[in-house]
């Protein structure tokens, strides 16, 4: 049995739905807060990594003399995470959600281990490679099981507080990334990850009680929807390729560029059409976009992701080559950002809660992402630190509230059973946008210098190198005027990624026009929720009260 409402002239939504669904009131106890504190680690984990990573690229890059592939250390991780992301969703539907969040704490602890022992670019690109699978499968299981445990209509406080321990890994990683990198000790960011896995995994061994879905390993195996995901897998790989090629070691307009591009869409599309027929369990069912408020809040969250790793990637540029900052004092000038995001995150989680509405935080965070790229495009070789700092904070605040904010529409606009394959596809969407904004600033930075830096200093580069990062370890020891006149460059290339990424925010903006206000839920969906004490049979809708509560 099925209820439906309808918002504004255009969505139909359901509001309510028969089995799977419990509504006791929501009071977490000491199960609740020890599964959450498991979660929490978890997402450090992954977080730690990313941010560390970031401030010390140049040094590894130059230690493995790889600048010809240089963007492959960020890309190969994020591509890995993304292909992995809506099989990472089914499988953890099929056979619950503990045992694949201990088989990607696993894998990013193996990379991890392989990352930290790589002898050249190809060794650490692999490695990179299978970190990612488990890092994507970390991000995305911690967004299902906080969804598993909290009702929609109270998740805002602890969305909110996921978003806190994001920050502050962002605010602890530039610097320990600079620590690091100026001791030449960069293995060692990626021998921190073991014992932080260990811890991790520990925690969800020991803490983590969900339900699971009752049948055997085999009955599970033959739900997967294997060639859906053989289908979105190879064409993640294919596109996401094509970018990281893309401005770089090809031209945009090259058949190295083309060719996987083209390809890698074509099967995206296929996959699409394939899933709205599939024979078997569906990856991603496709009444996850089924009205205009889960298509707003896609939307949105694709433009988050695309513009914010433009920030976290790109700032720690302008600080190494414009202002000449060593690693450590990139991290601690990148301070702005990380802690700014974290208490605005919590508060868009908190006002979301309260007020039952999730559109305000939506639009402040579009409105100050846009003034903030604007006002951070007027960055130059001499800027105080009262504007670097003051600019930071502006687009950080919008980046804050917009963090816990995008999945509120989605969720509030689909019935509670489709919440974990709508968050599959969410993770899919925000991590493929990040590739596309990894590839886009590159770009644009890379042709701006070419343009800009005195012709002479660019030969040296060959083609297919990142003149960015093979030039920051240098600039300090140039002769002037040529030092001044490459920090002149960076900083003027610098804004025109900051004057691009206010045109794609403004893709956000428009998102806003479709979306709209949906009472959230107060209930969660049963079947992956915390096990009772006592409990018989883990996630078995016919042991349990699946009636569902009177309006």
């Amino acid at each position: 049995m099925e209820s439906t409402t309808t918002v504004g002239d255009t969505d139909r939504v359901v509001v309510d739905s028969a089995a799977r669904v419990q509504n006791p009131p929501f009071k977490p106890g000491s199960d609740f807060w020890l599964s959450y504190i498991a979660i929490v680690v978890a997402t450090l984990l992954s977080a730690l990594d990313l941010t560390a990573v970031s401030t010390a690229l140049p040094t590894i890059t130059a230690d493995l003399n790889g600048a010809d592939k240089f963007v492959w250390i960020g890309s190969a991780y994020s591509l890995a995470s993304t292909a992995i992301l809506p099989l990472s969703g089914g499988l953890a539907n099929i056979f619950g959600r503990k045992p694949i969040m201990l088989i990607s704490i696993a894998l990013f602890s193996i990379g991890s281990a392989l990352s930290g022992a790589a002898q050249n670019m190809n060794m650490l690109i692999a490695a990179r490679t299978i970190q990612g699978i488990g890092g994507g499968g970390i991000l995305n299981l911690t967004e299902l099981i906080v969804a598993d445990l909290v009702p929609l209509a109270h998740r805002g406080l602890y969305q909110g507080l996921l978003a806190l321990t994001w920050s502050f890994a962002s605010g602890i990683g530039p610097p320990i990334g600079g620590a690091f990198a100026l001791r030449d000790a960069w293995k060692w960011l990626f021998y921190l990850n073991l014992p932080l896995s260990g811890i991790a995994f520990a925690l969800v061994v020991f803490f983590l009680h969900v339900r699971a879905p009752e049948g055997s390993v085999s009955t599970k195996l033959r739900r997967v929807d294997w060639l859906g995901n053989f289908i979105i897998i190879a064409g993640a790989t294919l596109s996401m390729t094509g970018l990281t090629f893309a401005g770089i070691r090809f031209p945009w307009d090259s058949a190295q560029v083309l060719a996987p591009l083209v390809i890698g869409l074509a099967l995206i599309a296929v996959f699409i059409l394939y899933e709205a027929r599939v024979p078997v369990e569906p990856t991603i069912p496709w009444d996850v976009l089924n009205n205009w408020t889960a298509v707003s809040g896609y939307i949105s969250t694709f433009t988050h992701g695309l513009t914010s790793i433009a920030v976290i990637y790109y700032l720690p540029v302008y600080f190494q080559a414009v202002r000449g900052n060593n690693p450590i004092l990139t991290g601690v000038n990148m301070f702005p950002t990380a802690l700014v995001i974290a208490p605005f995150a919590v508060v868009a989680g908190v006002s979301i809660a309260v007020l039952k509405k999730y559109r305000p935080a939506n639009i402040a965070g579009w409105i100050l992402i846009t003034v903030g790229f604007g006002i951070m495009s007027l960055l130059k070789a001499d800027s105080t630190t009262g504007q670097w700092v003051g600019y930071q904070l502006v687009v950080s605040a919008g980046l804050g509230l917009l963090y816990s904010s995008t999945v509120f529409p989605i969720l509030a606009s689909l019935p509670v059973e489709s919440t974990g394959s709508a968050l599959a596809f969410y993770a899919f969407v925000r991590a493929f946008a990040q590739t596309w904004g990894i590839t886009i600033c590159a770009t644009i930075l890379q042709n701006g210098l070419k343009k800009k830096m005195p012709e002479a200093f660019v030969s040296q580069f060959p083609q297919g190198v990142e003149i960015a990062y093979a030039a920051i370890p240098i600039i300090k020891n140039l002769p002037e005027p040529l030092r001044t006149q490459v920090r002149v460059a960076f900083a003027d290339s610098m804004a025109l990624i900051w004057e691009s990424m206010i045109g794609i925010s403004g893709l956000g903006l428009i998102s806003l026009l479709f979306l709209r206000e949906i009472p959230m839920r107060e209930d969660t969906d049963a079947t992956y929720g915390l096990e009772e004490r006592g409990e018989d049979k883990k996630g078995d809708p016919e042991k349990q009260d699946t009636s569902v509560p009177a309006a």
